[in-house]
């Protein structure tokens, strides 16, 4: 359950938080998870509440709309079903799925490639 009063939030921000709490829930997400996530995304997308006292009035309205934006492109992505390319994604996964990834890519040398010279090598090919 997110913690706080959310008395600091406009009407609108508050719809848009019940809208995502719905979808998560009718993904499966139980209902305290579905309401942490749904604030989660209203703050990182709005900057928390917007009235007088609210801590959103330190971010300026163009890392809103940012953070919009970049919120948009990810959900699109994992809808597309691609996985995020980033580099830290490449750290958390296995030398063996970097070499599958390595060997659909026909990286030359692969298998006796070191961790850090498969993340490398796949970076380049990307």
């Amino acid at each position: 359950m997110p913690r706080g009063s959310k008395t600091k939030y406009t009407a609108e921000q508050k719809r848009k938080a019940q809208h995502i709490e719905d979808s998560y829930e009718k993904k499966g997400v139980s209902k305290d998870e579905a309401e942490a996530r749904a604030w989660a995304t209203v703050n990182k997308q709005s900057g928390g509440g917007e009235r007088a006292g609210g801590s959103g009035r330190k971010k300026p309205a163009s890392a809103k709309s940012a953070d919009r934006k970049e919120s948009a492109r990810r959900a699109v992505a994992s809808r597309k079903g691609n996985s995020r390319s980033s580099k830290a994604s490449r750290e958390t996964q296995t030398v063996d799925s970097l070499r599958k990834e390595a060997r659909a890519k026909d990286i030359p040398g692969r298998s006796s490639m070191r961790k850090q010279e498969l993340i490398e090598a796949l970076r380049k090919a990307s």
